[in-house]
């Protein structure tokens, strides 16, 4: 920050000292005012005797004369030579006149004139380097330094009580940090620390968040870069950074790297329509070499964090390099109580918000989703004007996060808010029915997000597989909305789009993917799905003949007739509940799961608790017309 101000300040002083030069140069101050009058014309006042005083002066291009009338006025001329005579005319009409040396430029003033504008071209020049440069540190050609920033101790207050819900994770990275602290433990038993650890997740499971917990807990020099810092447009400048980081690092051993996002230098060489010489991989190739090359780098750990594990390339991840692979995974339910506890302690909370409740309602959200989460509520909490946050102000944040913002405004036909129930109501009452259903959490004919309504569907507990029982059961929950709106509406709308690309996914995936079919059996038939960009083959090729692709087409039609037969069974069974849940929604427009209850036992739902009624016209379950806006599909959660 500093040189990029000294720079500016810099070239701003040649700037004005040139103008200032060019200005004294060419407007002299004695001539300042005075009205230029012919050299005869002057020599006519002079001897009118109108002259009162003037003053000669020798300049660069002749003889200067400035003088002062006899009413007062200034006036100037100039001549190629001094006139002796003129000296005689003034004398004899007596006129005050003052003869002044020819005033020579200093040696600076000369320099400034000459030099100037070349030292503000090349000042410019030098500025406009460093802009192009992001104002690196070393001056205007520091494109080979690394831009890794060393983070000390009391820059970092971050530490492993900050982290939670990946316990397991933190044990493995806790034993770099123990050592850098005392490597004489693991080295008289002949151990040696991996030379680096890549952290693999999904996107926001705190890796990011560990890295820094490391560098808190260490105590140690700790540099921080991102892959893409690497990178520039001149082929190989990311090599040099890469040398020029592992050099200070070196100096300052014991100590941790930090890459964060390395997939965007790391990705397998030679791959897709790329050629193999080009910056990124000359990066890639001086990364492997320093991590381990000919010169071990002793007390120097790397850490690495990527989503993407598989385009990292294969030599990046053997032993001796990224010999550790360190999971962050998605929190299970302990996981996301601690997680939410640790985003709690900055929110004051009501005396009915309790972290374990809103842990086993948020089942597969991340650590970044829990605290956005919090952040969600906070906000509900404040629009309302409330001291404390409280578990309703949760809940509505939970429903915005995962079925998306209200839009309360839109207004919709009431034979589209009535189709829109009926469709919501046959998703709702398929996952009530089937057993291997997730329990159906709310329902809604309120617009959210790019859904005119939604069924969410939340998991009793974690899942980490699906069995085929419950693949089947979401099918004809799918089916549901479509088969409630041919039933009881006597029409077909756009809105099951999304429903139908997801059971045809879920059916073709079952035939294709996970051998779940009795007439095919057991044998992966998708093939070559990868883009050719991640390292994939250029040319799509199939070992499945055409004979195969028509059983499995077939196949995957037999599921879906079977499924959207038994939904279309169930439907027309209990339609004396869609007519109920139906009613309720387009009286409530919003029902949770004790209202279905209510319904499935066949008794009046409950009211809502805050429920307040409002223009039937106004924030009903659509928006616009659905032949118009196709994708916006209802969809069960």
């Amino acid at each position: 920050m500093n040189n990029q101000w000294f720079a500016k300040v810099a070239v701003w002083m040649v700037v004005a000292m040139v103008l200032f030069t060019v200005f004294n140069q060419f407007q002299g101050a004695p001539t300042a005012g005075a009205t230029a009058v012919a050299y005869s014309e002057f020599l006519d006042k002079v001897r009118s005797s109108r002259i009162q005083s003037a003053t000669i002066q020798e300049g660069p291009n002749g003889t200067e004369i400035t003088a002062v009338t006899s009413d007062g006025q200034r006036v100037r001329t100039q001549a190629t030579f001094l006139d002796r005579g003129l000296i005689g005319d003034l004398i004899a009409h007596n006129v005050r006149f003052d003869v002044q040396p020819r005033q020579e430029a200093s040696l600076l003033m000369t320099i400034l004139v000459s030099w100037g504008p070349m030292l503000l071209l090349i000042g410019v020049w030098i500025y406009f380097m460093r802009q192009m440069q992001g104002g690196g540190k070393g001056g205007a050609f520091s494109f080979g330094k690394s831009k890794a920033r060393m983070l000390d101790e009391s820059a970092n207050t971050v530490s492993f009580a900050d982290v939670a819900g990946c316990d397991e994770a933190k044990e493995e990275v806790k034993e770099v940090v123990d050592f850098l602290k005392d490597p004489s433990r693991f080295q008289k038993l002949g151990g040696r620390i991996p030379r680096g650890l890549l952290l693999v997740g999904p996107p926001g499971t705190g890796k990011t968040l560990l890295a820094k917990a490391i560098a808190g807990e260490a105590k140690v020099p700790f540099f921080s870069i991102s892959g893409s810092d690497f990178v520039e447009m001149f082929v190989g400048v990311g090599a040099s950074r890469v040398r020029d980081m592992f050099e200070q690092a070196k100096k300052n051993s014991p100590c941790i790297i930090f890459i964060d996002e390395i997939d965007a230098v790391g990705r397998q060489r030679g791959a897709g329509l790329g050629g193999g010489n080009d910056e990124r991989e000359q990066t890639l190739n001086q990364m492997l070499v320093e991590m381990d090359g000919f010169e071990t780098n002793l007390g120097v750990i790397v850490i690495a964090a990527t989503n993407r594990p598989d385009i990292l390339d294969a030599a990046l991840l053997r032993p001796g390099r990224f010999d550790r692979q360190v999971y962050v995974t998605l929190p299970d339910i302990r996981g996301r109580e601690q997680i939410l506890n640790v985003h709690m302690r900055k929110v004051p909370l009501g005396t009915d918000v309790s972290a374990s409740v809103i842990a086993r309602g948020t089942p597969g959200m991340s650590g970044a989703d829990l605290a956005n989460l919090c952040n969600e509520a906070a906000l509900m909490a404040a629009r309302r004007n409330a001291r404390l946050v409280d578990m309703q102000d949760f809940e509505k944040a939970k429903d915005k996060i995962l079925m998306g913002p209200e839009r309360k405004s839109m207004v919709m036909p009431e034979d589209e808010r009535r189709n829109t129930a009926y469709h919501e109501s046959g998703h709702a009452l398929i996952g009530k029915l089937l057993p291997k259903c997730d329990p159906v959490h709310k329902v809604t004919i309120i617009p959210r997000g790019r859904a005119l309504g939604v069924t969410m569907s939340l998991p009793e507990k974690d899942r980490y597989s699906y069995d085929k029982h419950y693949m089947l059961n979401q099918i004809s929950m799918l089916f549901g909305g479509r088969i409630a709106e041919e039933v009881f509406m006597d029409q077909m709308t756009t809105g099951a789009s999304n429903d139908f690309e997801r059971a045809t996914h879920i059916a073709r995936d079952m035939v294709m993917r996970y051998g779940m079919s009795d007439a095919l059996g057991p044998m992966v038939y998708a093939e070559n799905e990868g883009e050719v960009f991640l390292g994939r083959s250029i040319t799509k090729t199939t070992n499945i003949s055409e004979e195969t692709m028509r059983r499995v087409d077939a196949e995957v039609r037999r599921i879906i007739d079977e499924q959207y037969a038994l939904a279309r069974k169930l439907i027309e069974d209990n339609s004396d509940k869609m007519h109920a849940m139906a009613k309720a929604l387009l009286e409530w427009e919003t029902i949770d799961s004790e209202q279905i209850d209510d319904i499935m036992a066949g008794k009046p739902p409950r009211a809502p608790k805050d429920w307040t009624p409002r223009n039937p016209s106004v924030g009903g379950g659509g928006g616009g017309s659905a032949a118009a806006k196709p994708e916006p599909a209802p969809t069960a959660a």
